[in-house]
């Protein structure tokens, strides 16, 4: 389900993403969650909520990435 604000994030990502990644999470799950609304659009069999997780992160990974201490960090591409 759509989240309305970053309240309502899972604990993962609350308590692991600054906030400007916790931004792009939400927005990218909240868009993936109508682009895979229809299953057929899925990939792997995967449920509609464990493909738009996977799309949050893929988004976070464009613009963070973890440093040597485990820490979500802008990355410098």
């Amino acid at each position: 389900m759509p989240y309305k604000n970053r309240d309502e994030l899972p604990k993962s990502v609350k308590s692991n993403l600054p906030k400007h990644a916790q931004e792009i999470y939400q927005e990218a799950f909240n868009s993936a969650w109508d682009t895979y609304k229809d299953p057929s659009d899925r990939k792997n069999d995967d449920d509609r909520e464990t493909t738009v997780h996977k799309v949050a992160w893929s988004a976070v990974k464009n613009s963070y990435s973890k440093n040597d201490n485990g820490n979500w960090v802008k990355s410098s591409n």
